[in-house]
């Protein structure tokens, strides 16, 4: 999976958790889940749909990686290397 691929597989995966998230706004390294307001349960949502959606497993550590588009996209390219 390259960059682009990436970061489309993580911005689809938020809205399909937070459908009314306004993404144009959001930069790269923007903290995602404090600017589109995720609560604790979207965040676990949104960490399940890229999980089904990638077929990676995601472990309760590897979240602290997945916090920012940036982030979020290098992670989902290197492990899928």
């Amino acid at each position: 999976m390259n960059r682009t691929d990436a970061l489309d597989v993580v911005k689809e995966s938020i809205v399909q958790v937070v459908p009314d998230a306004d993404l144009a706004g959001l930069g790269l390294d923007d903290a995602f889940r404090d600017a589109l307001e995720m609560d604790s349960l979207d965040f676990l949502g949104f960490i399940e749909t890229l999980s089904e959606r990638t077929g990676l497993r995601i472990d309760d550590e590897d979240t602290p990686y997945l916090t920012t588009l940036s982030g979020s996209a290098d992670f989902l390219v290197a492990r899928t290397k």
